[in-house]
């Protein structure tokens, strides 16, 4: 617990009111699980007094003035071997009531009331596991609704059926944190989840939820089976569901997402993301399939990296480190180049692997596959053209068709071999010529 936490706890009970954790964090702290987002419920004081006290102590942003929701920015000075300066932000709202007003998840209406009763602003809680209250100044847990009981026996159980079926996000969230927490869905909660309308979910509501499942489960398929129970594949991913009439693809898909999840720990963020998605999408009948897929979760790139475009290429090569491994006397280097540029070898390598300790059979095709791969230099991409344009213009070739079918024939001759330095590639060139 940061001390700015406890800063703004003290300066709240002194002005008379009294600030509680909630949400996800007191859920994490009672898991050991570190958390990022602090968010704090003030009760016993009006949102002018609240904003007074929160602005006495750091600067403010008012997010929601009519339901008081502040964000509080704490700044830690930059410190000794070049640790940068520090903003830690802190989440500051009064307890509040929703009801539905209209479609999506922007149709509420939303209004703040610090006399509400812990239960009652617990009741607007998904899940139960996230209905727990600490205050941070006595470590007194609050826990209306049985959190604590229910996390221990890793029941996920919603809090109120009137309340959870509002927001059709609700059942994605009970997918991605049935396998974040390896939890069992209470079965009334199960059914509550089928009842539920998703087609009014947005694109990068999907995503956000799938992200998380894909980012954070150690054992991703229990979000693909949970997915599968509350109709969450034949409402959103109709082509994912098809594959369940085949139980033991089904399971393979599954036991992939989780062999990638093993293997993919060391990698950035937007790589392990693509990783999994084609781990996800291999065994779909086409590209059509896998498009559809994409398209339906909303993902293009992230931070930069072309995830979709990616996704596809992995998809479409899936078999080569095999093919290549059974053919591996007739194999050439140019193969391995040629193959280089189109997909990311490494994450290609990864994925055979997977694919191959899913179906329990040895990965030795996956791990001579990258050997090869890494003895070329290939790894991170094709070599580049060693012939340019410009030295073509020194050769007397303008610019147009017959330029670019020289610069395409003798970069075929250096993916071979043949080609290996820039005089190599300059006579291969005027041959051609």
């Amino acid at each position: 617990m940061t001390n700015y936490v406890l800063t703004i706890c003290e300066a709240v009970r002194e002005a008379g009111g009294r600030a509680m954790l909630v949400g996800g964090l007191v859920r994490d702290l009672l898991l050991g699980i570190e958390s990022k987002d602090i968010d704090l419920e003030v009760y016993y004081l009006e949102p002018t007094r609240l904003r007074d006290v929160l602005q006495s102590l750091a600067p403010v942003n008012t997010v929601g003035e009519q339901f008081a929701v502040y964000k509080v920015a704490f700044y830690e000075p930059a410190g000794d071997a070049g640790i940068p300066e520090q903003r830690i932000e802190i989440d500051v709202s009064m307890p509040r009531r929703e009801s539905k007003s209209g479609r999506g998840h922007r149709g509420f209406v939303i209004n703040g009331d610090p006399f509400m009763s812990f239960k009652e602003a617990a009741r607007r809680r998904d899940f139960t596991i996230n209905a727990i209250m600490k205050d941070p100044l006595t470590d007194e847990i609050v826990d209306p609704f049985s959190g604590v009981k229910d996390l221990q026996n890793k029941i996920l159980r919603a809090v109120a059926a009137d309340t959870f079926i509002e927001d059709s996000l609700r059942v994605l969230r009970a997918m991605q944190m049935a396998a974040r927490f390896e939890m069992q869905i209470a079965p009334q909660t199960i059914e509550l989840c089928r009842t539920i309308d998703l087609s009014d979910l947005p694109h990068e509501r999907i995503w956000g939820e799938f992200e998380k499942l894909l980012l954070r489960a150690e054992q991703p398929s229990i979000g693909l089976q949970t997915a599968l129970e509350l109709r969450i594949l034949e409402k959103l991913l109709p082509d994912l569901q098809t594959l369940a009439t085949a139980p033991e693809l089904f399971a393979q898909t599954g036991g992939r997402l989780d062999e990638i999840a093993a293997l993919a720990g060391d990698l950035a963020k937007e790589k392990r993301l693509t990783l999994m998605l084609a781990a996800l999408c291999q065994d779909l009948p086409d590209e059509a399939a896998v498009l559809r897929v994409l398209e339906t979760v909303g993902v293009f790139t992230v931070e930069g990296y072309k995830v979709r475009e990616q996704t596809l290429s992995l998809v479409r090569e899936h078999a080569r480190p095999q093919q290549f491994f059974a053919n591996r006397e007739q194999t050439s280097d140019g193969d391995f180049r040629r193959l280089a540029r189109l997909v990311d070898m490494n994450l290609l390598y990864r994925l055979a692997k997977a694919a191959a300790l899913a179906c329990r059979q040895s990965p030795e095709a996956a791990e001579w596959f990258i050997r090869r791969t890494r003895a070329l230099n290939v790894e991170e991409g094709a070599p580049a053209p060693l012939l340019l344009g410009r030295h073509l213009l020194d050769l007397g070739v303008k610019p147009g068709r017959e330029m670019g079918e020289v610069l395409r024939r003798v970069y075929e001759l250096q993916l071979d071999g043949t080609v290996t330095t820039l005089e190599e590639a300059i006579a291969a060139a005027r041959t051609v010529m």
